[in-house]
């Protein structure tokens, strides 16, 4: 089987598949030879698609929003009447601007908490569903290094990202045998929107130098973990997490304990 092939009659969901890491992560299934499905609240000028053999292959969208229970089950029933099934999600929308803790609203720690936690689980619950029916499925969550460490200007993120590592654990055990969980922890990742985290090119720059692998992952490499946890050589895979940061961020007492020589 070609590489391309891999996934050839898989159907994967993509949630916010069409900008940033998800974006990257439809394409990646797409060139693996997957039928991809991305959604977004909003239609899209243009989808992700990649081209293989000279032959151009391109997702398909549903207008969806993740934090709308009747929402989110429209998409699921017309991705089974259009293709039988589901065998992949990945579960990914999600996001928060900067916001100190002590400056932000209640309001808005609510919507950063439904939005990527309350959203993902029960985006999960639906998938769940129509995968224990078919008797296989994998669910890969997209959590992030914010769940691990301290995330100033982002706690509430970094605290539903630390709940879906959580979650991960749990229904692992709940949805087992025949439906597998996982997530991905990307560290910093180069997108489109890394200027409003990182500045402009010289802060993207001296950011990345604190990188052991001395760059921002790309969305192909968060892709590439996705593809790995989805596919049969990681199916005694389940409940874990894998994190994908280049070696993680060089400890401040380094260059501290330099600078005071």
């Amino acid at each position: 089987m070609l590489p391309s092939e891999k996934y050839k009659g898989k159907v994967v969901l993509v949630t916010g598949g069409t900008k940033g890491i998800g974006l990257g992560i439809a394409k990646g299934f797409l060139s693996a030879g997957a039928t991809v499905v991305v959604c977004g609240r909003q239609t899209v000028e243009a989808l992700p698609q990649v081209t293989v053999a000279g032959e151009v292959k391109q997702a398909h969208f549903i207008q969806a929003d993740v934090k709308d229970i009747d929402s989110t089950a429209e998409m699921f029933s017309a991705i089974v009447q259009k293709y039988g099934t589901l065998d992949v999600l990945i579960n990914n929308a999600g996001g928060s601007p900067f916001a100190l803790a002590d400056k932000a609203s209640p309001r808005f720690h609510e919507a950063i908490l439904k939005l990527n936690l309350i959203a993902p689980l029960n985006v999960a619950q639906q998938a769940n569903q129509i995968m224990q029916e078919n008797n296989a499925g994998c669910i890969i969550f997209i959590s992030s290094i914010s769940a691990m460490r301290a995330s100033p200007g982002t706690a509430a993120y970094g605290a539903a990202k630390a709940g879906v590592l959580s979650l991960v654990k749990s229904l692992a055990v709940e949805w087992a045998p025949k439906v597998r969980i996982a997530a991905v922890s990307p560290g910093l990742v180069k997108t489109e929107n890394s200027h409003l985290h990182y500045g402009d090119d010289e802060g993207i720059a001296a950011v990345s130098a604190t990188i052991p692998a001395g760059r921002m992952a790309e969305p192909e490499d968060i892709a590439n973990a996705c593809l790995f946890l989805a596919s049969p050589e990681a199916s005694y895979t389940s409940g874990c997490n894998l994190l994908i940061n280049g070696g993680g961020e060089m400890p401040a007492f380094l260059n501290a304990s330099e600078e005071s020589k």
